[in-house]
């Protein structure tokens, strides 16, 4: 019976398999096309308005000067339409430049984090935040606030948030490693106690400060992208790339780790090695983000869920894809940051959390649902 229905309707049963066959490369090129259009649209937002067309001719001119200083004139591209505005240039490559391309580092951070932590805790809700690597940095930042800490210049604030982040995750790791294990569930609720400890914190510096202070520290908590320059790029850069590098290699392992600790070992999975450097990366990560830009939560919840919905679970595709979806979803957040309301600039830790919110309670309500409770 099933033979003579696969004769008569022979295109029938293949169409899921080539469904799913090209789902994954349209998903890469939506990605890829979104990112390249905000980029050029929001580069060219702002007080200064400068059209797409010219913004796309500054790009292409750059790229033929790149490509002729190293010998490849071959690759030049037709130059564009000029820039008719006299400062345009100037506004693109040093104020919008720099923010737009902070904005994809952060994002893909962000993301990828995201995704190791759900796949280390094999949790689907847990997210950068868990363990107290944002609080922590915001102790950093608001101690170099009120303190009025100037010892490295412009970098003094950023590099104490990155180091109150990465003391955070040590004080989280100790407290939750034993007989060398790491408990998933003391590390959890170690995160929630430092994630309180740090509120607490924050709170003693606001109280403490000037007014001044009081609204430099609120606003380096809602998150801005700000006043990014190249030097501040320059730092977080190497970081990310190489975090993400790393994030992809251990894919396989996470993987593999889906199926359980003890299947994941006998797989030869070194699951405490795995944990330690998942844990380290993810630090490195977020601290890296937040240094310079501030709180941005839900990227690394939100993110990694609407990926795992579109390819499913395997990070080979997971990790990558969450990578563009980050920075397209920060890209686009922060044009709308800019643009939204005219004459000032919103915080963009709070339109993440705008969206992140509603999708964290759906995210809940449809788990509960399909798992019929939590149990």
């Amino acid at each position: 019976m099933s033979a003579a229905l696969a004769e008569r309707h022979p295109t029938r049963l293949p169409a899921p398999a080539a469904r799913d066959r090209f789902r994954a490369p349209a998903v890469f090129v939506v990605l890829a096309v979104a990112l390249v259009g905000l980029v050029v649209v929001s580069a060219g937002s702002g007080q200064l308005s400068i059209p797409p067309d010219q913004v796309v001719g500054v790009f292409a001119r750059a790229w033929n000067t790149g490509v002729r200083a190293i010998g490849l004139g071959i690759l030049s591209v037709p130059p564009g339409a000029a820039m008719e505005h006299v400062n345009g240039e100037a506004t693109l490559w040093l104020i919008r430049m720099p923010r737009l391309l902070m904005a994809v580092l952060v994002g893909a951070t962000l993301a990828t984090a995201g995704v190791v932590m759900q796949g280390v805790f094999r949790n689907p809700l847990a997210e950068p935040g868990v363990i107290g690597i944002s609080s922590g940095a915001a102790v950093g930042a608001s101690a170099s606030i009120v303190f009025g800490l100037g010892f490295l210049g412009p970098l003094t604030l950023p590099v104490l948030a990155f180091a109150g982040g990465l003391v955070a995750t040590v004080i989280v790791y100790a407290s939750a490693r034993t007989d060398g294990r790491t408990e998933v569930v003391t590390l959890v609720l170690t995160g929630i106690a430092v994630n309180a400890v740090g509120g607490a914190a924050i709170a003693l510096f606001t109280y403490l400060g000037s007014t001044q202070q009081r609204e430099q520290i609120v606003f380096w908590q809602l998150g801005s992208l700000n006043g990014t320059r190249w030097d501040d790029l320059a730092i977080v850069a190497p970081l990310a790339v190489v975090g993400i590098a790393v994030c992809l290699f251990l894919a396989g392992p996470l993987d593999l780790l889906s199926l359980g600790e003890r299947q994941a070992e006998h797989l030869g999975v070194r699951v405490e090695r795995l944990r330690v450097i998942a844990i380290v990366v993810i630090a490195a990560l977020t601290c890296a983000a937040v240094a310079f830009c501030g709180i941005i939560g839900f990227v690394g919840l939100v993110v990694p869920h609407l990926m795992r919905m579109l390819l499913g679970p395997g990070h080979r595709l997971l990790l990558p894809a969450s990578a563009l979806g980050g920075a397209v979803l920060l890209v686009a957040g922060d044009l709308v940051a800019r643009t939204a309301v005219p004459g000032s600039e919103l915080p963009i830790g709070m339109l993440t959390a705008l969206i992140g919110g509603p999708f964290f309670f759906w995210l809940l309500r449809r788990t509960r649902r399909r798992s019929g409770g939590w149990g």
